[in-house]
């Protein structure tokens, strides 16, 4: 995903979104240092966030970041520098950096300078937008709410999401966090062209080629990339195409939702990493850094771009974002700003990807802010609020089980243990995206089985049956010919408060077992 050639003039000249050119004068680069290029000119200085050309066929693009003084502009290079020079002369586009948008960017991939990275031709009757945007006035939003549903047993029925908020998939290196978000792609993105005649575009921030290549393989394997658009600014891209990669997508995004009127389901892996190239843009920029090496803006920035995404009347943008948390620390500034802006977090257990559960979501880290009885309705909520009960009493009893055994227990906490290591092990689903790996066949599981399959479990329907059965499967086996129905009582569903549950002792999960 190398860079490629500048985008022609015809197409800065014909967007109505960019600055017009005045015809401004040419500069030339008085210093390089790394990606930070500073630009002498002899008349009026270029506006901030101009782009600015050079190298041959300018194919080198700068933006200019700020003014140095009366005669200099210092800005970042978004392609690499290597070639240039003090004395090279520097074009003024006379407008910001602009993307492609129109019908005709559908089904394919691009770089941040929107030019097609699929080996394909360039996409024709297209115009350009500049990716600096302001997010819709507060007149324009809409207030409502609905559940947007993913087929996930456990983000559906304990991490319910919102259709057009933003939710967050946070974990560490190597928990799931992009083999989840490929799964919602695959589960959601025929549902939702279908409903919603929607449009869904994946923006991969400072991830690997080799993610962006497999996923559109799959996605064109799927022939779901008929409404899909995909926008990458790769690791090894410069820190200043990292950074304007989002805004890029959001700026495709918005033209979907609001000239063609569709819902957009927009994925980003990986938003920390537009955190980091902040940093980066930041540090080679010398200002001083905040907090842990963080930029001073960094709660600026990602307001910017978080606040962009919003219903209103003409369409609604639902993000579903992957955040990388350094370290396992959640209490990273990044992590907890990232926090503020969502309405559902789905937090990601290492522990619970040792044990084999996935996906591997810890159900009580994790929170939606639309899992209240007004929203997902009284019996979800019931049902959600006492399966975290019954997890959270089985967090606290393995301490005393790893110390004295599960026979030293009472009937009723065993009964506890028994219930929640069964719907521990029922929040379990195979993948559509993981057959080749796992050999088990995905399991798309609807809001109603799901609610349905840990009803049954809480009422000990399945307590004669191994636990194993309910490992890794889609909806809750049938009820045995003969068996009676249970019966709901109110002291299945009782008001205890949920404590915060102390860490469990790091042992096998064997020795927990009845």
């Amino acid at each position: 995903m190398s860079a490629c050639p500048p985008i022609p003039n015809s197409a800065l000249a014909a967007t109505s979104d960019a600055q017009p050119s005045t015809g401004a004068n040419a500069g030339v680069i008085t210093a390089v240092r790394g990606s930070v290029v500073d630009v002498q000119f002899d008349g009026r200085l270029p506006p901030i966030r101009t782009l600015l050309r050079a190298g041959p066929d300018g194919a080198m693009a700068i933006e200019v970041l700020t003014h140095v003084d009366a005669r200099h502009v210092r800005g970042i290079a978004l392609t690499p520098t290597q070639g240039l020079a003090r004395g090279m002369t520097v074009s003024n586009t006379g407008g910001p950096l602009l993307v492609p948008v129109g019908k005709a960017i559908l089904s394919r991939m691009f770089d941040v300078f929107g030019h097609a990275i699929d080996r394909q031709d360039e996409p024709k009757n297209v115009s350009w937008r500049s990716v600096h945007r302001e997010p819709p006035p507060l007149i324009h939003r809409s207030t409502t709410s609905a559940i947007f549903e993913t087929g996930i047993k456990m983000i559906d029925v304990l991490v319910p999401l919102e259709t057009g908020g933003k939710a967050g998939l946070f974990g560490g290196a190597g928990v799931g966090k992009t083999v989840l978000l490929t799964e919602m792609i695959h589960n959601m993105v025929g549902k939702h062209e279908s409903v919603n005649k929607g449009v869904s575009i994946f923006c991969g921030i400072g991830e690997r080629c080799r993610e962006g290549q497999d996923l559109y393989a799959e996605m064109k394997k799927a022939d779901v990339l008929k409404n899909m658009v995909m926008i990458f600014g790769q690791m090894n891209e410069p820190p200043g195409a990292r950074f304007r990669v989002g805004q890029a997508a959001l700026t495709m995004a918005e033209y979907f939702r609001d000239d063609e009127q569709r819902d957009v389901l927009l994925l980003v892996d990986n938003i920390f990493r537009f955190i980091q190239a902040g940093s980066e843009v930041s540090g080679l920029m010398g200002q001083m850094p905040s907090r842990l090496g963080y930029q001073p803006t960094m709660g600026t920035e990602l307001s910017a771009l978080e606040e962009r995404i919003a219903n209103t009347d003409s369409g609604a943008i639902t993000s579903i974002q992957a955040v990388y948390v350094p370290a396992d620390d959640f209490t990273d500034p990044a992590a907890v700003h990232t926090f503020s802006h969502l309405s559902a977090s789905i937090v990601l257990s290492r522990k619970r990807a040792g044990e084999g559960l996935f996906p591997a979501i810890d159900p009580l880290q994790s929170n939606s802010k639309m899992a209240t009885p007004g929203i997902v309705g009284e019996r979800h909520y019931a049902l959600a609020q006492e399966i975290r009960r019954t997890l959270a009493q089985y967090a606290e009893l393995k301490d005393i089980i790893a110390m004295l055994g599960l026979e030293q227990l009472s009937p009723g906490d065993r009964a506890i243990v028994a219930r929640a290591r069964r719907l521990e092990r029922f929040l379990t689903q195979p993948f559509f995206t993981t057959e080749q790996f796992t050999g088990l066949q995905g399991q798309l599981v609807s809001l109603a089985d799901a609610l349905d399959g840990c009803e049954r479990i809480l009422h000990d329907e399945f307590k004669d049956q191994p636990e194993s059965a309910l490992y890794m499967i889609g909806a809750a086996p049938p009820m045995k010919s003969g068996a009676k129905p249970y019966a709901k009582t109110d002291a299945t569903l009782d008001n205890t408060p949920v404590e915060k549950a102390p860490a469990a002792v790091d042992r096998p999960e064997a020795a927990y077992a009845p």
